[in-house]
């Protein structure tokens, strides 16, 4: 379990000067804000940075204790919405454990914020799309926190391909083994330690209703992960364990639009109702409220957090 203190005098992640005009649709505040994403997704290297923090100038998110004493194990929990997430819950009063692929940085950065909120935080790095590393790292939050109340499968894996012929085997094959046989995987591990009340929400996308496009790949395995997400919470339901999904889009997390090389960054808004993407901030309320345990009539549901769009 980490217990470094936090050093108050650090940059925080969540800072962002003046905010709320991402709130307004203005392509120019899109431009501004969707600049010079890397690719590999680290988000320490974007200027600016996004607000993850569930407690950014315009948006103040103050827990009321409805995570209180649960314990939430969230995979793509460094960066993107699985930071703002993360924060979220902690700020709700959960123990977080993080599963992230190999970015330490953003990684202790994420650790770093939810220690200041008063939770504890468990980091645990390493490749999802290995079926013996999720049942490892399921076993990791077990030995530290005694069990599972909230399964966050958000880990994603995308690249975009004009043409079929352009989609090598092994990039088909790591698209699934990284977004619907990790979350199995993931899934089948947890499931055994969760009690009456948990809750598992899985991470989608727009891209699942639509065409996909160049997403191809991504496309299909988010389709996937709606139905995987319909049928366990079938499966499930005599064990009053709650299984749901959120599908974003356009969303400002760092992988997304570092897989889109060569696509001007305005355009992950520009055809959307609202001309904006979503900062990860704002898709931690659908989380929250999915694992909240007042919404236990609630599973088997896709939460649509799409700026404007119908899914279909």
């Amino acid at each position: 379990m980490s217990s470094r203190p936090v050093n108050p005098d650090a940059p925080r992640a969540d800072a962002m000067t003046k905010s709320q005009n991402l709130h307004r649709n203005d392509p120019h505040v899109i431009d501004k804000y969707q600049q010079a994403w890397p690719d590999d997704g680290n988000s320490a290297q974007s200027d600016p940075r996004p607000p993850y923090s569930a407690q950014t100038e315009d948006m103040p998110w103050k827990g009321t204790g409805r995570l209180r004493r649960r314990v939430a194990l969230i995979t793509g929990g460094d960066s993107g919405i699985g930071r703002a997430v993360a924060i979220a819950y902690a700020r709700e009063g959960a123990d977080v454990a993080i599963s992230y692929l190999n970015d330490t940085g953003d990684a202790t950065d994420t650790e770093r914020l939810i220690l200041d909120t008063g939770r504890q935080c468990l980091l645990l790095p390493g490749d999802i799309s290995d079926p013996a590393h999720c049942r490892a790292i399921v076993a990791a939050v077990v030995e530290e926190f005694g069990r599972i109340d909230i399964l966050v499968n958000n880990a994603t894996h995308q690249h975009r391909f004009d043409d079929l012929d352009g989609i090598a085997d092994k990039e088909w094959q790591r698209t699934f083994a990284f977004r619907i046989h990790g979350t199995f995987s993931l899934c089948k591990a947890a499931v055994p330690h969760m009690k009456e009340g948990a809750s598992i929400i899985n991470t989608a996308a727009i891209t699942a209703g639509e065409s996909g496009g160049a997403l191809l790949a991504a496309a299909t395995a988010q389709g996937a992960i709606q139905g995987f997400t319909s049928s366990l919470a079938h499966i499930l339901s005599e064990k009053a364990i709650r299984v749901n999904c959120v599908a974003p889009g356009p969303v400002w997390p760092p992988l997304v639009p570092g897989s889109a090389a060569g696509e001007p960054a305005s355009a992950r808004g520009d055809g959307h109702p609202m001309r904006r993407p979503a900062p990860p901030v704002e898709l931690a309320s659908a989380y929250v409220m999915l694992a909240d345990p007042m919404s236990r009539s609630v599973s088997g549901a896709t939460i649509a957090v799409t700026c404007g769009n119908a899914m279909t």
